[in-house]
């Protein structure tokens, strides 16, 4: 599926650091293409104190604007991802929250939501308010962060704020140390109990420790990459991922069910959910940007730079998904952005890490989809913004209105971009996009109206501010 051309478009250059934030600008973008709430309209936006002052047809700049003309690029939302892994604390050697953060811009994400397996694991309020405080200090992105479920944290989750975090993330199956759930009580308790919306990882531990030693005693050690695929296999999604709607059912839980990666999980899900029935909807779906593009057919080219959990399946099942974004069985596209360092990667299969750096191409790979014709930009821009706005109750994000916060992308459909090493923001320098020429091009990225992306520059500055919530 690679775009052939090894040119390289443009070289990322940092703006230089300073501690202070930068002040505000009013911003001028004149001669877009603006996409919202499905509706395309040429016309201007301003930018006035970290919010969208007025959309029109044709506004005049104010003597102290900044303008920058857009002619000839689609204007969007940022992307708000609300599936990351971006390793701080205590995994820093394979990324970190200013490193991510900066790669997220460049790639038109103005908002993450980031995930508890680190260390120490997010699973008590003073790990979370730890890292919101770590965030203040670095991102370059607005950001919330996951309360992580324990066997032994269901007073914790009981007690807590609705507005500290932006939901309850459970590992179903296949989790490290303490943060696999599986006691049928604990997840009882969870699912009848969280005040949020609860996020899941849904595979099947048992089965999937079943296929690793079958295959162990088949290969030895030296299992063949594209068995991933097998080994974390669907029936292992399937039956983790059946339970986890069943609780919800019987609860009346609130359930996000992460990166679904097979065919046979779509019927489980209803389709043609409005946008505003998000709000307060029992279950949704979300897919994965890697699941959208890889099949494995791309084990033998990329072998475990693919490699994650839950595990890139058929080329059938990749088609069934893309589908199911269209008819809206998928509410949500996310990245699941797992960066790990490249020695790690070389390793053997069961030695390899799962996990994929996603942030910096996420939304140029469903670009590539469009180019296809097989999303539209309208369905882009509400599973990548509106939908995650309205699903996880965000408060004024995720839509280009007046009064809301200018958390906003521009993109340039028809100038393409090569993804090479010189050009990556990630701190494990490598991509599987890596010598793939891409259609788009991110030309600039605003988070709370600073300009933190200009389609060449990324800018260091902590100007992410911390998600909050109509709950």
């Amino acid at each position: 599926m690679g775009m052939g051309s090894q040119k390289v478009y443009y070289k990322h250059r940092p703006i230089p650091y300073h501690k202070t934030k930068t002040p505000m600008t009013t911003t001028l973008i004149s001669n877009a293409e603006i996409l919202n709430e499905g509706i395309r309209q040429q016309g201007d936006l301003l930018i006035k104190n970290g919010r969208i002052e007025q959309i029109g047809g044709q506004i005049t700049a104010p003597a102290d604007a900044k303008v920058v003309d857009a002619q000839g690029k689609l204007l969007i939302p940022g992307m708000i991802d609300d599936q990351v892994h971006f390793r701080e604390p205590g995994l820093t050697a394979k990324g970190s929250m200013a490193t991510e953060s900066r790669a997220a811009v460049a790639g038109g994400i103005t908002s993450f939501m980031e995930m508890p397996n680190v260390n120490p694991q997010t699973t008590n309020i003073e790990a979370l308010e730890a890292k919101f405080a770590r965030a203040a200090e670095v991102s370059v992105a607005n950001h919330s962060f996951y309360l992580g479920a324990t066997n032994d944290n269901l007073d914790v989750i009981k007690s807590m704020d609705p507005s500290a975090a932006c939901g309850i993330k459970i590992f179903m199956g296949a989790s490290t140390g303490n943060m696999l759930v599986d006691n049928p009580e604990t997840l009882a308790g969870i699912f009848a109990n969280a005040p949020v919306p609860i996020a899941t990882h849904c595979e099947d531990t048992p089965m999937i420790a079943a296929n690793e030693a079958a295959a162990r005693a088949k290969y030895g050690e030296a299992v063949p990459m594209h068995l991933h695929g097998e080994i974390r296999s669907r029936e292992a999604c399937i039956k983790s991922t059946k339970l986890a709607i069943e609780l919800a059912r019987k609860h009346g839980a609130r359930l996000h069910v992460l990166h679904i990666s097979t065919a046979d999980e779509l019927a489980l899900f209803e389709p043609s959910k409005s946008l505003a029935s998000l709000k307060d909807a029992n279950i949704t779906a979300e897919a994965c940007v890697h699941h959208l593009y890889y099949s494995d057919e791309d084990y033998a080219r990329l072998g475990a730079q693919i490699k994650c959990n839950p595990s890139i399946k058929t080329e059938q099942d990749r088609l069934a998904i893309l589908d199911a974004v269209r008819r809206d069985v998928i509410d949500i596209i996310a990245t699941d952005h797992a960066p790990h360092t490249w020695e790690e990667k070389q390793g053997t299969y069961f030695n390899a890490p799962s996990g994929v750096p996603l942030v910096q191409h996420a939304l140029l790979s469903l670009f590539e989809h469009y180019h296809a014709g097989a999303l539209s930009l309208e369905t882009i821009v509400q599973k990548t913004s509106h939908a995650v706005a309205e699903r996880f109750n965000l408060k004024e994000r995720g839509y280009l209105r007046e009064g809301y916060h200018a958390d906003l992308a521009l993109v340039d459909l028809n100038a393409p971009y090569t993804v090479s090493k010189d050009n990556l923001l990630y701190k494990c320098q490598w991509s599987p996009w890596e010598g793939q020429t891409l259609r788009s091009t991110i030309a600039g990225t605003w988070v709370g109206g600073h300009h933190v992306f200009d389609g060449q520059n990324a800018s260091q500055q902590p100007v992410g501010q911390r998600l909050s919530f109509n709950r």
